[in-house]
């Protein structure tokens, strides 16, 4: 999330949200509460970030994005 009152502060994880839940939430049938939380945790941090590329980033992970940008760069890119 960006700085507050910022007009793209919210986009980002409206289009996260709807990619979770079109891409796990509403795929699957999970029979316990533990069962939604793994694999939540799965999706984002292990196929979200390190094997999905990403057309914004160059067709690049965030992961492999975020490796060639240092935290400056990363942090205080001006839009």
């Amino acid at each position: 999330m960006s700085r507050a009152g910022c007009p793209y502060d919210n986009a980002p994880m409206e289009r996260d949200h709807n990619t979770l839940k079109t891409a796990l939430i509403y795929a699957y049938r999970f029979e316990t509460a533990a069962e939604p939380d793994y694999a939540v945790s799965e999706f984002s941090y292990d196929w979200y970030n390190q094997v999905r590329p990403h057309s914004y980033n160059g067709y690049l992970t965030p992961f492999e994005k975020r490796a060639e940008c240092t935290i400056k760069q990363w942090c205080y890119k001006k839009r």
